[in-house]
C-alpha cells in the first residue's frame, strides 16, 4: 500500500507541476520553464517517494524495470493502477485551478494545429527514442554499482532536456500516465491521439531495458 499512494502522489505530482506550468504559466516561464518544471518535479519526488517505491511514477519506466529483471510483473501491474490514476488526479487538480479544460491541460499531440506542427512519423520516433535514452538514464542511475544518492538528479535533468528538446514536437510525454490524465479530461484530439503515447513510451522503454537485460550496457557485467 505504501508502494501504491507514493506512485500515485508522485505521479499526481508530475502532472500537476509539469502541465501546471505549461497551462497556468507558460506564457511567463516560457518552454525552458516548462521544462524545468517537469525535470525538478522529478527530483523533489526521487527524493521524497524514492526511497518507498523508487519513484517511477511512469507505467514506461515501470516496465522497463520489469523487463530489466528488477521487478515482478505483479508489482509492476500494481505501479501502473497508481500511476494512471494519480496522473488523472493530477490533471483533475490542475482543471479546478484552471477554471475548467478550455485553456487545455498540458495534453499530448501532434500534428497542424498542436504546437509545432510535427508529422506522426516524428512524433512516433521522438517518443520511442527519448523514452529508450530516458530510461538507460534510470536504470543506469540506479543499478548496483551507481551512486544512487545523485539518482534524483540525473534523471530529472535528464527529462528536463528532454522537454526543451521536444515540446514543440509532442509536447513530451515518455510517460502513458502523464498524457492519459490531461487527455481523459481533455478529450477530442488529444484522446483520439491517446494510443500513440501508450504505444511509443513502451517501445522504447523496451529497447532500453533490454540492454540492461542483457547486460549489453550493464556496470555489474
Amino acid at each position: 500500500m505504501a508502494k501504491f499512494v507514493a506512485e500515485f502522489v508522485g505521479t499526481l505530482t508530475l502532472v500537476l507541476f509539469g502541465c501546471g506550468a505549461a497551462v497556468l504559466g507558460g506564457e511567463h516561464v516560457g518552454q525552458l520553464g516548462i521544462a524545468l518544471a517537469f525535470g525538478f518535479a522529478i527530483v523533489a519526488m526521487a527524493y521524497g517517494i524514492g526511497p518507498v517505491s523508487g519513484c517511477h511514477v511512469n507505467p514506461a519506466v515501470s516496465l522497463a524495470v520489469f523487463v530489466a529483471g528488477r521487478m515482478e510483473a505483479k508489482e509492476m501491474v500494481l505501479y501502473w493502477v497508481a500511476q494512471f490514476a494519480g496522473g488523472l488526479a493530477g490533471a483533475a487538480i490542475l482543471a479546478v485551478l484552471a477554471g475548467g479544460t478550455d485553456l487545455g491541460l498540458g495534453q499530448n499531440g501532434w500534428g497542424p494545429g498542436y504546437l509545432g506542427g510535427y508529422s506522426l512519423q516524428a512524433a512516433l520516433v521522438f517518443e520511442i527514442v527519448m523514452t529508450a535514452l530516458f530510461v538507460i538514464v534510470i536504470l543506469g542511475a540506479t543499478g548496483p554499482k551507481a551512486n544512487v544518492a545523485f539518482a534524483g538528479l540525473a534523471i530529472g535533468i535528464t527529462l528536463a532536456v528532454i522537454h526543451i528538446v521536444g515540446i514543440q514536437v509532442t509536447g513530451v510525454s515518455v510517460n502513458p500516465a502523464r498524457s492519459f490524465g490531461p487527455a481523459v479530461l481533455v478529450g477530442g484530439p488529444a484522446l483520439a491521439q491517446l494510443w500513440l503515447f501508450f504505444v511509443a513510451p513502451a517501445i522504447g522503454a523496451i529497447l532500453g531495458a533490454l540492454l540492461f537485460r542483457f547486460k549489453i550496457i550493464d556496470a555489474s557485467s
